[in-house]
């Protein structure tokens, strides 16, 4: 039976019995032999699907792309391999079909073709079948016997024989994938890859990376080429080292890619108008269209931004040192010179190629401070001049940015602390500063300005969009104005001024917190798109992203575009490019979706970690959210989230009524509706999946006993 299969792999039952001429009740002793090599692992396979020796090859299968050689050659693994051993060494290779796409990347599936070479086999891709579906990612448990799941929301654990753990120990966090059969009720799982201890120091954004799939290596040709670049020659650039450009950014900022300049325009036709300058690092001069370098941003899409890391677009050679505008260095930047009158009101503008060198490297209290009079006494004159023209120049801006009226959410950032220890240090909210607000609004100039100029040169681009609420959101928004008492015709033309006034008219009163999320949910999701439809929250009908390109894929796009219309360079946005752009669109509002839930993940496994000392202690809470099976709150000292289940609120059945966005008990009519404040009590904190649970704490709201008996059914609904 061994010869027959090593002859025709995947042979069904039937097949055997024919090749073996095997007859009558034969068939019975057939299929027990088959039972039994099964099970002493001899061969593998199933009634339906054929058997075939264990580590046995197709000449085409599923392969796994799982990285790539020293040599920089992509290797694969079979989908399917049911044997202990070391799957052979597999070297992809790009079929014609699969060269016209983007390149292949980790995790990736491909139908391919196998031929036996002299140290393992080489695949010839025939179809691409896109990223793997069959993937756990969880936690070694029970002294190995296990794998708790990291998703919050399975359930099932998967039993792992010690033969498919790959030297995995408890409590190690695996990435692991399904195969055939259960154990003890649970399906079963094979370790495919170890990531690290669970008690090692910031394994949590760990979790969330792999969780989510994104790229934390790079390939060694796109290493090469990072760290082979050269500094850009100043030569046919426009200079602008004479100007005092800062750069103002977080202080954990680990990046620096913008730098901004202002003065009084001394133009006698334009009295009180101004002259400000935004310089861009000129990213598109190293990540040229096509290269390495390019194929592996355009994979990821935008960096990724967690308490503790950042997974980068572009290799560090790039994002933290030729492309970063440090001090007192000369970076080629791509820049934007815009003549604004005396009411912020823009005259003009115009991009240039140029070399700067940034006067000092500013955080957002430095900049503050200098604002309210009190300028560092260690700060460079230059810089604080500069600061006099940003600060005349905004105030103008002002007067612009209150005429269009754009969207004014006031939604609390928090920044975690990471200790040493990989521990969570603190938690807080950022203070919300006037310097930021001046950022924002000249990269916001700044951007518009490169759409303008995009569409006068007649050049395709990405845009930044965000359309009007849909009319789902806006009825939805109106029955919760009405459970407080304000009103909101269904029927009105919807500008963000009209939000703006309901948002002014809850602020100071008990639902100015929860108005910001409950206006904030009402609007949709801003995304990347080749046609443009304006941009609802900024109320501008032309924008698209610029000031950002050591992060944002988009903003590269935009730059190359800029170069190629404007006749900045050669090495602007290619032909095959324009003809991309609603892929490219379409790929970079993924990733960008990626990696917020990822950093959401992140932060809500690091908020859980830090409360898990705080079990059984008592909180002031809002509601932000009302469902069928509970509440959704949130903690006022940390910002922190949980869920109090329906169960807990009482022993009364309590219904949803989705209109009022409120709980509401049958018997005694007690609700608890969205933006109430609730006192808390946290009964459990995960810090595996970032859940946390509370119970009522309030002394009047203990559990009310029912006067009847409801039927088993009801009370669990």
């Amino acid at each position: 039976m061994l010869e027959a299969l090593a002859s025709e792999p995947g042979a069904t039952k039937r097949d055997l019995a024919r090749m073996l001429s095997v007859k009558g009740s034969d068939r019975i002793t057939l299929k027990r032999i088959l039972k039994e090599l099964d099970e002493e692992g001899v061969v593998t396979g199933s009634r339906k699907r054929g058997y075939e020796r264990p580590g046995t090859l197709p000449e085409v299968a599923v392969l796994e792309i799982t990285g790539q050689d020293m040599d920089g050659e992509l290797l694969a693994r079979p989908q399917r391999w049911e044997t202990n051993e070391e799957p052979p060494k597999i070297i992809v290779v790009p079929g014609r079909d699969a060269e016209a796409g983007p390149a292949l990347g980790r995790g990736e599936r491909v139908l391919a073709r196998l031929e036996k070479t002299d140290d393992g086999f080489e695949a010839r891709v025939i179809k691409r079948l896109g990223a793997s579906a069959h993937r756990v990612l969880g936690v070694i448990t029970m002294n190995g016997t296990r794998i708790a799941p990291i998703d919050r929301k399975s359930r099932t654990e998967f039993t792992l024989d010690a033969r498919d753990r790959a030297g995995a120990e408890n409590n190690e966090l695996v990435l692991a994938e399904p195969i055939a059969g259960r154990a003890s009720g649970n399906p079963r799982a094979r370790v495919v890859e170890r990531l690290g201890s669970m008690d090692a120091p910031k394994t949590v954004s760990l979790i969330a990376i792999h969780a989510h799939g994104i790229p934390t290596e790079f390939p060694k040709e796109a290493l090469d080429e990072a760290s082979g670049a050269p500094p850009a020659d100043p030569r046919g650039r426009t200079d602008l080292r004479k100007f005092a450009l800062l750069t103002i950014d977080p202080e954990d900022a680990r990046d620096h890619d913008d730098a901004v300049w202002a003065a009084p325009d001394d133009d006698p036709g334009n009295p009180g108008g101004h002259i400000a300058i935004v310089a861009i690092a000129d990213v598109a001069h190293y990540v040229r269209s096509g290269s390495p370098l390019d194929r592996e941003a355009y994979k990821r899409g935008n960096s990724a931004y967690f308490p503790d890391r950042v997974v980068p677009m572009l290799p560090e050679r790039l994002s933290a040192d030729l492309c970063s505008l440090m001090d007192n260095v000369d970076r080629p930047c791509l820049a934007v010179r815009m003549i604004f009158d005396k009411n912020g009101k823009k005259k003009r503008h115009e991009f240039l190629r140029g070399i700067m060198r940034s006067a000092a490297s500013l955080t957002y209290k430095q900049a503050q401070d200098a604002f309210d009079g009190h300028p560092d006494p260690a700060m460079p004159t230059p810089a604080r001049e500069a600061l006099k023209g940003l600060w005349a120049c905004y105030k103008s801006l002002v007067i612009a940015r209150e005429h269009r009226d754009p969207l004014d959410l006031d939604l609390p950032e928090r920044r975690i602390v990471i200790g040493e220890d990989g521990k969570v240090k603190s938690i807080a909210f950022r203070q919300r500063l006037e310097s930021m607000r001046l950022i924002e609004e000249f990269m916001v100039l700044a951007n518009v300005a490169a759409a303008e100029s995009l569409e006068k040169a007649r050049m395709p681009l990405i845009y930044r969009v965000h359309e009007h609420p849909s009319k789902e959101k806006l009825f939805s928004f109106s029955d919760y104005l009405r459970t407080i008492n304000m009103s909101f015709a269904k029927g009105q033309v919807v500008k963000p001024s009209v939000f703006n006034r309901i948002l002014a008219n809850a602020k100071g009163g008990p639902h100015e917190q929860v108005m910001n999320d409950v206006v904030l949910r009402t609007q949709a999701q801003a995304i990347y798109h080749p046609d443009n439809v304006g941009h609802f929250g900024l109320n501008l009908s032309h924008y698209a992203h610029f000031t950002s390109p050591i992060r944002r894929y988009a903003d590269l796009i935009v730059h190359r575009a800029l170069v190629r219309g404007l006749k900045l360079g050669g090495d602007g946005l290619s032909d095959k490019e324009m003809g991309r752009l609603s892929e490219v669109a379409e790929h970079i509002s993924m990733t960008e979706r990626r990696a917020m839930a990822a950093e959401r993940d992140s932060t809500d496994r690091y908020v859980a970690a830090f409360m898990q000392d705080r079990i059984g202690a008592t909180f002031d809470a809002r509601i932000t959210g009302v469902t069928r099976f509970g509440l959704f709150v949130r903690l006022a000292e940390t910002g922190a989230e949980g869920l109090l289940p329906a169960r807990a609120l009482g022993f009364e059945y309590f219904r949803h009524d989705e209109k009022k966005h409120a709980m509401i008990g049958d018997r005694t009519g007690t609700s608890y509706k969205l933006g109430d404040t609730v006192s808390v009590k946290l009964v459990e904190a995960a810090p595996l999946t970032g859940g946390m649970r509370f119970e009522l704490a309030e002394a009047n709201s203990a559990p009310v006993k029912p006067k009847f008996k409801q039927s088993q059914s009801r009370r669990r609904r």
